[in-house]
């Protein structure tokens, strides 16, 4: 996308648009689900402490307490004197020296490789996924290469205690400046929206040239852990960097910003890609297809034709069977290898400067 920023709009302001949710939940029912987190009968001793934990908990409900802990922005913002939450302000500092090392010629090449199977040993399954086995073989080309490999497993969100990625609000519906890069949303400690895996993403996102996602299909879609994932990632792609342009979540702000003439910053383009969509029955291409497509948006460079594989594994067979049916398709293991070949070969000829997206030179006329 083009730095310069598109026409401003010269019209009147939109009005924001109310009266969805205008009621926050009663007490009774604050309690009770803040309660349902002490169901087992070792708590009991606590019930005291617990009754007291709650009464905390609703008033900073109440008062939406979403950042209890601010400080002044200071003169690098466009409002020096907002009350900036200081976790966002971390994360923002943690992913602007991620870029800047991920920008300097000097450190090593940096692959991201994503399993995005929620399944996982630890786990109700009791079993490995296929994706992870397909995913570390990634690993160990890019390591071999050497180059840093930076392996991020979504299936901890189904068996660590707590972690989440919450689900993306869509602020950029209401007008791009107010999503931020990186996502302001959570913590939001007013509603409880704790032990988000986004800021460490973003992190992740920000530090490597080149990512390899390796994902199932389930019902034809790409699991929910990387979908909540590729939602949130929405603020890499023009969101906003400063919270204070818009004085928080301040939407009327924000459409003003919009329509004043938004440049829409694409915050992780110029990186490699590649992908490994596998399936039992049906929906890889459309997967695929869709995580290319997704991809491509965002700025990232395709590693060729054998860095985009979806394939079939224990076709129509039984899933009892199908991690020896992988073990059988040696193809599959040595296409799965080539995408991690493909974008180390893609990382090194852009970090080399000759690598580009042919179309990086020509300014969209659209701006958004």
């Amino acid at each position: 996308m083009a730095n310069s920023k598109p026409a401003a709009h010269t019209g009147t302001l939109p009005e924001v648009r109310k009266g969805q949710v205008t009621q926050k939940m009663s007490r009774e029912a604050f309690r009770e689900r803040f309660n349902a987190r002490f169901y087992d009968p070792a708590f009991r001793t606590e019930d005291a402490s617990i009754e007291r934990l709650e009464a905390i908990a609703w008033q900073a409900y109440e008062e939406g307490r979403k950042a209890p802990i601010t400080e002044k922005a200071g003169s690098d913002y466009a409002d020096p004197d907002y009350d900036l939450s200081v976790e966002w302000r971390e994360a923002a500092r943690r992913v602007k020296a991620a870029q800047a090392r991920q920008q300097d010629p000097s450190t090593r090449s940096r692959v991201l490789v994503i399993n995005a199977s929620t399944r996982n040993d630890n786990t109700c399954p009791g079993e490995m996924s296929k994706s992870f086995r397909l995913a570390k073989r990634i690993e160990a080309i890019v390591t071999d290469a050497h180059f840093e490999a930076d392996f991020l497993d979504l299936s901890l969100l189904s068996s660590d205690r707590d972690l989440q990625i919450h689900p993306c609000k869509a602020c950029v519906s209401t007008a791009m400046p107010l999503c931020h890069w990186p996502c302001s949303c959570y913590p939001n400690h007013a509603l409880g929206q704790v032990n988000d895996g986004m800021n460490d993403i973003y992190e992740r996102f920000a530090a490597c040239h080149g990512v390899v996602i390796v994902t199932p299909v389930y019902w034809y879609q790409s699991p929910a852990a990387l979908k909540l994932m590729i939602d949130r990632l929405v603020c890499a792609d023009g969101g906003n960097p400063d919270p204070t342009s818009t004085h928080g979540k301040d939407p009327q702000r924000a459409k003003q910003l919009e329509l004043e003439g938004w440049p829409y910053p694409k915050h992780l383009k110029g990186r490699a890609y590649g992908l490994v969509v596998h399936g039992d029955v049906a929906g890889i291409e459309g997967s695929r297809a869709a995580l290319a497509d997704w991809l491509d948006w965002m700025g990232f460079i395709e590693a060729g034709a054998q860095a985009r594989l979806d394939r079939y594994i224990n076709y129509y067979a039984p899933y009892a069977t199908s991690h020896a049916a992988l073990d059988e398709d040696r193809c599959m293991q040595a296409e799965t290898d080539n995408v991690a070949r493909a974008v180390v070969n893609a990382v090194t000829a852009i970090r080399e400067g000759t690598l580009r997206r042919p179309d990086d030179t020509l300014e969209p006329p659209r701006a958004k």
